[in-house]
């Protein structure tokens, strides 16, 4: 089922019997399975028990004896893909029935396509009745194709065979000869295959439609004569002619690549039905012959363009094409089909600049209805990456509004069926991104949902067991801080799923890697702020670690601010303070004796949502190394974010605890003198509103 839901009483009862074939069945003498007794089953019905003991993995030699019963199970459209069937067992289960469809792609155990064939065209029935075949990754065995009384047959014996797909096969010339004398062929997938000329195409040219031929690595054909084929081809509307985008540049693909360029600058003599093109991986191609094509096909709806580096050419209208796929999403909205194509158009059309080029209210209902695909479609693994892909672009996900709640619970949903080290370097990332923008509300109504946690956790754990760097961990652990930044529930989860523990070692494992230990350190930073949490960090062990990451002068200075901060918040509260009294003595000590010589930092390290984690720190009955971490790190952002801070500074009412800590007898001098420099700029900012920043975004990078 595409959709969330319970079973039908249909797949319930198919099930039932797929499992109980031992118990309905008796044994033939060759080891074949019958049923003792079988009802006469409804045509569809029979086909659906085939593709239940089909993708259950119970379907071979034994079990397929039930459907040589073609009286009872009329079989009309069969699949055995990937199913260990012998061609002795195929004959006898298949052959008789009134077939319109059959995949047999991919069978190991040795059934061939001359098998296949001979066996279809020995039932007149079949021959006529049968219209799609696929024989994917088949030898094909054309030699020993031998019908009754030693008459050849083949391909051309199944007179009503439409489409024909035999992708990575032995597929020679005389075969396609074969193939392509069919009267009624209408789709036909040569994909890597081994023919090396097209000419036979020529016999189907007022019927072929559909027409790929994925990675030809075999062709031998001068461009102008695959031209001369192609611009024949009078009814063909699909025509896929790619590469495959790491093969080698080789003179045969040189040729292929000529030919598509012809084809392209010549577009107007032929191809009058053609509405999809895909030329992806020919990289030769050139800007002046695709905006040829582009300007004289008006009815074009679909080009494929990966590797070629033409996605971004100017002649491309994203905008038009784009609102094409939309309204044919929103007028299929349960259709997989229509949503597997669209949603690798929307791709296509949005990729590298594109999408900035289109307006935002179209992108906005762009992505909105990628998400209606991922919520709609959970099991279609090529729509999800789909929308994956798409989805991973850094204009969409800053720029672009849309429901950034809905996307991160699916892509997380995602992320927890999926391993792939590219994709789920894509799915982190853009949840990451997606967490720093979530309100406070939303970021506290997600993080009530412990997987998302667990899944990110597992992240880590994963990628800190081989001690790897990357951006998977690094926007793993971003997304993870953002997530706990002011929001209790997420910090608790965090400590539940037994998160303190992981970053305690990842802590330690990854002791020279700043970017790692700035993430695992202000999330420790975020658990710190929640006072009933505090006491989950006084371990001895682990404070002395981050205490000597705070007095380590050679570590960088974003590393010890956040060791810092952590011992500030805990070392604040001296009623709660449950370790040795020396220590908590030493940190305080430590705080200004290292937060004095830190030098000032241009570069943006952090933001904050807002500044009330810094009120316990800035009474005036802290100690100075509580207070000084805390208008030092105020003092950083505001600098760097003057506009945008200076406005939370008095909303949020620390300005006056910075005059109250500048007014009182007992304030240190250095927290005087840094807490008159944030006054200072925030007055100048204020009398001269015309210097200003560009503003932050509340989160963690």
């Amino acid at each position: 089922m595409d959709g969330e839901g319970p079973q039908t009483l249909c797949d319930l009862c198919v099930a039932q019997v797929c499992c109980r074939l031992d118990a309905l069945c008796r044994k033939r003498a060759d080891g074949s399975m019958s049923l003792i007794w079988a009802p006469l089953f409804p045509q569809e019905l029979a086909d659906q028990l085939l593709q239940k003991m089909a993708t259950q993995g119970t379907l071979n030699d034994t079990t397929v004896g039930i459907f040589r019963n073609s009286e009872k199970l009329r079989l009309r459209r069969a699949s055995i893909r990937r199913c260990k069937v012998s061609a002795e067992a195929f004959r006898l289960a298949f052959c008789p029935h009134r077939l319109l469809e059959l995949d047999a792609s991919w069978v190991p155990g040795g059934l061939t396509g001359a098998d296949v064939i001979s066996g279809l065209a020995s039932n007149p029935e079949c021959r006529a009745s049968l219209q799609k075949l696929a024989l994917d990754g088949l030898s094909l065995n054309w030699g020993s194709l031998e019908g009754d009384g030693g008459v050849s047959v083949g391909f051309g014996s199944l007179q009503g065979l439409r489409t024909v797909q035999l992708v990575n096969t032995d597929l020679t010339d005389d075969i396609l000869e074969d193939i392509c004398s069919l009267p009624q062929l209408e789709t036909l997938d040569i994909s890597r295959t081994t023919v090396s000329k097209l000419n036979a195409l020529l016999q189907c040219k007022s019927t072929i439609r559909f027409l790929i031929a994925h990675r030809l690595h075999r062709l031998d054909m001068s461009p102008v004569r695959l031209l001369s084929v192609f611009t024949q081809l009078h009814a063909l509307r699909h025509l896929d002619f790619s590469d495959d985008h790491l093969a080698a540049d080789d003179n045969e693909r040189r040729d292929a690549d000529e030919s598509v360029r012809q084809l392209l600058w010549g577009s107007h003599q032929g191809l009058p039905s053609l509405v999809s093109l895909d030329i992806s991986g020919r990289k030769t191609i050139g800007d002046s012959a695709f905006r040829v094509f582009v300007e004289s096909r008006s009815e074009l709806v679909f080009l494929g363009l990966l590797a070629t580096g033409l996605s971004s050419c100017p002649v491309l209208s994203s905008q038009k094409n784009l609102k094409l796929v939309v309204e044919a999403m929103l007028s299929h909205p349960e259709s997989p089909h229509v949503h597997l194509v669209a949603t690798a158009c929307v791709f296509n059309l949005t990729t590298q600049d594109l999408a900035e080029a289109v307006p935002v209210s179209l992108m906005s209902r762009t992505v909105s209805q990628l998400l209606h695909a991922m919520r709609t479609f959970p099991n279609h693994q090529q729509v999800q990456k789909n929308c994956l892909m798409a989805l991973c672009s850094d204009y969409i996900l800053q720029d672009v509004p849309f429901d950034k709640y809905l996307a991160a619970m699916l892509v997380i949903k995602w992320l927890s069926d999926h391993e792939e080290p590219a994709l789920q370097r894509m799915a982190v990332a853009v949840i990451s991104i997606l967490v720093a923008k979530l309100s406070k509300e939303e970021t506290a109504q997600l993080s009530k949902d412990v997987s998302f946690m667990k899944q990110l956790l597992a992240v880590v754990q994963q990628k800190a067991m081989l001690g790897v760097i990357d951006s998977t961990l690094k926007f793993a652990l971003s997304a993870l801080w953002n997530l706990t930044d002011e929001t209790p529930t997420a910090a608790r989860n965090f400590i539940e799923c037994q998160g303190l523990e992981l970053y305690e070692e990842v802590l330690e494992s990854y002791y020279g890697e700043p970017s790692i230990q700035q993430k695992i350190l202000g999330l420790l930073n975020n658990i710190a702020e929640v006072e009933e949490l505090q006491s989950d960090l006084m371990d001895e062990e682990l404070l002395e670690h981050i205490l000597g990451l705070l007095q380590d002068s050679q570590l960088e200075v974003g590393v010890r601010y956040f060791a810092g901060g952590i011992l500030a918040q805990l070392a604040s509260r001296a009623e709660a303070w449950t370790l040795d009294d020396e220590l908590r003595s030493t940190i305080l000590e430590q705080l200004h004796e290292s937060i004095v010589a830190w030098p000032h930092l241009e570069q943006e390290m952090v933001s904050y949502r807002s500044f009330r984690p810094f009120y316990p720190l800035l009474q005036t009955c802290q100690p100075s190394g509580v207070q000084l971490w805390a208008v030092w790190a105020i003092h950083l952002v505001c600098s760097q974010n003057t506009s945008h801070y200076s406005g939370m500074l008095d909303k949020e009412g620390l300005a006056e605890l910075l005059k109250a800590l500048d007014a009182h007898p007992d304030t240190h001098g250095d927290v005087k003198r840094v807490s008159q420099h944030i006054m200072l700029m925030v007055q100048e900012h204020q009398g001269h509103p015309e210097v200003t920043n560009v503003k932050t975004e509340p989160g963690k990078s």
